[in-house]
């Protein structure tokens, strides 16, 4: 069954479902927060909210709770998640980035479009390529594409998408000897790869968050960088540990 898909406004600055933020552990510095809590560890239904915090400090609920689905695997606490296991990891990310296959509808994080050259490359025979996105499949490359997802594959899905910084490798660089990026500190490759905010497809997802694309839309265009947005994850028994 396809997930629901509803237009929703990203309402004025209201003091509505404050606490919530206030709650949570890990949120650090960020002035933005995206929420996602599902009723349990095994559902694959989730509720998205979205929230920042104002110059007096204070959270104020800009995006009142709309539907989204998660991994068919339910949830994981993020360190004990794996591969190809379809379980969405529960904690608190950074979002920096994003891309989409259709063009950039105003987004202020750097937003790559992409086209049928572009991988996000998920080899666990591969541990400096894992969870990094590829440019193209070149020819002296030392990831397998079939182990890693060809992005402009899935244009309702990646319509528009935010990377969320689960596992992501660090010192990441492009290698011109093989024509490809690569980590000088890689991600764990157990842990899985390609964990996505994105547009819905049908049903429930690999280890995503998917939302109507009205929803993504908006969030992606919301989204600053410079306020140090944050998604908090988890099942709402432990969404204040996530």
């Amino acid at each position: 069954m396809s997930a629901l898909v509803i237009t929703v406004m990203l309402l004025p600055a209201s003091p509505a479902g404050a606490a919530l933020p206030d709650m949570l552990s890990h949120v650090g510095d960020a002035r933005q927060l995206i929420v996602v809590t599902g009723q349990s560890w095994t559902s694959t239904q989730a509720t998205v909210r979205a929230y920042r915090k104002g110059p007096d400090d204070r959270w104020r609920e800009v995006l009142t709770a709309v539907p989204a689905r998660i991994g068919y695997g339910g949830w994981k606490w993020a360190a004990d998640r794996r591969q190809d296991t379809g379980q969405t990891p529960a904690g608190t990310f950074t979002l920096t980035e994003a891309f989409g296959v259709r063009a950039d509808p105003g987004a202020r994080l750097p937003y790559r479009k992409v086209d049928g050259n572009d991988y996000w490359a998920g080899d666990n025979q591969d541990a400096k390529t894992y969870n990094t996105f590829q440019a193209w499949a070149s020819p002296y490359r030392t990831w397998r594409t079939s182990e890693a997802e060809r992005l402009a594959a899935y244009p309702t899905q990646y319509a528009h998408a935010v990377v969320i910084d689960f596992n992501k490798p660090r010192g990441v660089r492009y290698d011109t000897g093989r024509g490809q990026t690569v980590a000088d500190q890689p991600a764990d490759t157990r842990l899985g790869s390609a964990i996505f905010l994105h547009a819905s497809g049908a049903g429930s997802t690999a280890g995503c968050v998917s939302v109507g694309l009205p929803t993504m839309v908006r969030l992606l265009t919301w989204l600053d960088p410079a306020a140090k947005p944050r998604i908090v994850m988890a099942p709402a028994v432990a969404i204040r540990a996530a």
